[in-house]
C-alpha cells in the first residue's frame, strides 16, 4: 500500500513538473507577453517577469518594447523645382501597444518601412533643392507627423524621423559650386570698390592738409626718395617741382653790355617769405638726394692753364 501511494505521488509530482515546465513563461524586462487562448486575444498584457499559461490551450506572443532604428532605403525623385535627387533617411519608432501590433497589422516593422519610403518619395516632391540642403528640420517634421498618423493605429510610435543624405548630380554640384565662386566674386569686388573709396576720401584729406603745408608736400618726396634708394635700384627717378624750376629761372642775373657800356642791373625784388620757405625746403630736398645718391656728374680735374 505504501509502495503503491509512493509511487502515485512520484507520478503526481512528475505530471506537475512537466505541467509547469510547459506553462511556465519568463518576459524579459523590455518585452510584453500577449496571450491568445484558441485564438482570441486575452485583454492581459504579461507584465515582464515569471508567468503562466495554459499549455496547449494559449499562446504566449513576446512584443520588444525597444526603440527601433529602421534605415530608408534611398529614394529618386524630382523636386518641385526640377531637380533630380537621391535622398536617404533613418526612423525611430516604438511599440507602446502590443496587441495592436501584433493584431491590426501582419508585420508592423514591414508596414513603417514601406510607409517611410513612400513619405519620403512624397517630401522629396514637395520640396525645393533649398529646402533639402538648408531646411532639414522642417523636412524632418513634415515625414513624422506623416508616418505618425497611420502608425497609432497600429500601436507604433514615431520617435523622430531624420534625413540622413541629398546626392546631386554631377552636373547640378557644379553648377552649384559656379553659383557660390560668382557670389564670392560679386563680394569681393563691392568690398575693392569700398576699400577705393575710402582711400579716395583720405588722400582727398591729405592734399588738403599738404595745400596748408607747403613743406609737408617736400617732406613726402624725400620719404619717396629714401624708400626708392632703400631698394638699391640703379636708376632713381626725382621729381622736380615746378616751384624749382621757378625759383632758379628767376635767380639767374640778368647782366649784358649795350654800346660797350655795362648796363646797370635794377635791384631784385623784395623776396616774400612763402618763397624763402619753398626755397629752403628745394635746397633741403637737394641736399638729402645728393646724400643718398652722390653727386650725378664727377667734377672734372682742372688743367693747369700753360
Amino acid at each position: 500500500m505504501i509502495e503503491e501511494l509512493l509511487m502515485a505521488a512520484a507520478g503526481a509530482a512528475a505530471a506537475v513538473a512537466v505541467y509547469a515546465g510547459a506553462a511556465a513563461r519568463v518576459v524579459k524586462q523590455y518585452e510584453r507577453g500577449v496571450v491568445f487562448r484558441f485564438g482570441r486575444l486575452r485583454e492581459q498584457i504579461r507584465s515582464p517577469g515569471f508567468t503562466m499559461i495554459v499549455p496547449v490551450v494559449d499562446r504566449l506572443h513576446k512584443v520588444n518594447m525597444q526603440i527601433v532604428t529602421m534605415p530608408v532605403p534611398a529614394q529618386e525623385g524630382i523636386t518641385r523645382d526640377n531637380v533630380t535627387v537621391r535622398v536617404d533617411a533613418v526612423v525611430y519608432f516604438k511599440v507602446v501597444d502590443a496587441a495592436d501590433a501584433l493584431v491590426r497589422v501582419e508585420d508592423y516593422k514591414f508596414a513603417v518601412s514601406q510607409m517611410a519610403q513612400t513619405s519620403l518619395r512624397s517630401i522629396i516632391g514637395k520640396s525645393d533643392l533649398d529646402d533639402l540642403l538648408s531646411n532639414r528640420e522642417k523636412l524632418n517634421q513634415g515625414l513624422e507627423l506623416m508616418l505618425d498618423s497611420p502608425a497609432m493605429g497600429w500601436g507604433v510610435a514615431i520617435d523622430r524621423v531624420e534625413i540622413k543624405d541629398v546626392s546631386l548630380p554631377e552636373t547640378m554640384k557644379r553648377s552649384m559650386a559656379r553659383q557660390a565662386e560668382a557670389d564670392r566674386e560679386r563680394r569681393a569686388r563691392v568690398i575693392n570698390a569700398d576699400a577705393e573709396l575710402q582711400a579716395s576720401r583720405k588722400l582727398a584729406e591729405a592734399a588738403e592738409v599738404m595745400s596748408e603745408q607747403p613743406a609737408a608736400l617736400q617732406l613726402r618726396l624725400l620719404q619717396t626718395v629714401m624708400a626708392v634708394s632703400a631698394e638699391k635700384n640703379s636708376t632713381l627717378v626725382l621729381p622736380i617741382p615746378v616751384e624749382l624750376l621757378r625759383f632758379l629761372e628767376r635767380a639767374t642775373p640778368a647782366s649784358g653790355e649795350a654800346g660797350g657800356q655795362a648796363v646797370p642791373l635794377s635791384p631784385p625784388p623784395p623776396l616774400s617769405e612763402a618763397y624763402l620757405r619753398g626755397r629752403a625746403a628745394a635746397m633741403d630736398a637737394m641736399d638729402a638726394i645728393e646724400d643718398l645718391t652722390g653727386p650725378s656728374v664727377d667734377p672734372a680735374p682742372h688743367e693747369d692753364a700753360t
